[in-house]
C-alpha cells in the first residue's frame, strides 16, 4: 500500500485519519505522517492500516499498467 492508496481507500469508506487509526490501533501521527510521505513507517504498521481497510471493505488492486489502486468489496455500502 502507498500513500495514495491509503487517501483513496479512507475517502471511500468515508473515515478520517483518525478513525483509520483507532481501526488499525496505530497513532493518528503516524497514518498522517505516512500519506503525507513524511515518513516510511515500518512493515507491520503498514500491514494493520491496510488489513484494517481491507476488514471495512476495501480492496487493493495491484499494479497492472495503469498503476495500483483501491475499490470496495461488492455489497459494501458506502457511507
Amino acid at each position: 500500500m502507498n500513500p495514495a492508496q491509503c487517501r483513496a481507500a479512507r475517502a471511500l469508506l468515508d473515515w478520517s485519519q483518525q478513525q483509520l487509526a483507532e481501526a488499525a490501533r496505530v497513532g493518528v501521527v503516524t497514518v498522517r505522517q505516512f500519506e503525507a510521505s513524511a515518513s516510511q513507517p515500518r512493515n507491520a504498521t503498514l500491514d494493520v492500516l491496510q488489513r484494517a481497510l481491507e476488514a471495512a471493505g476495501v480492496i487493493f488492486v495491484e499494479e497492472n499498467g495503469e498503476g495500483p489502486g483501491v475499490r470496495l468489496r461488492k455489497g459494501r455500502a458506502t457511507g
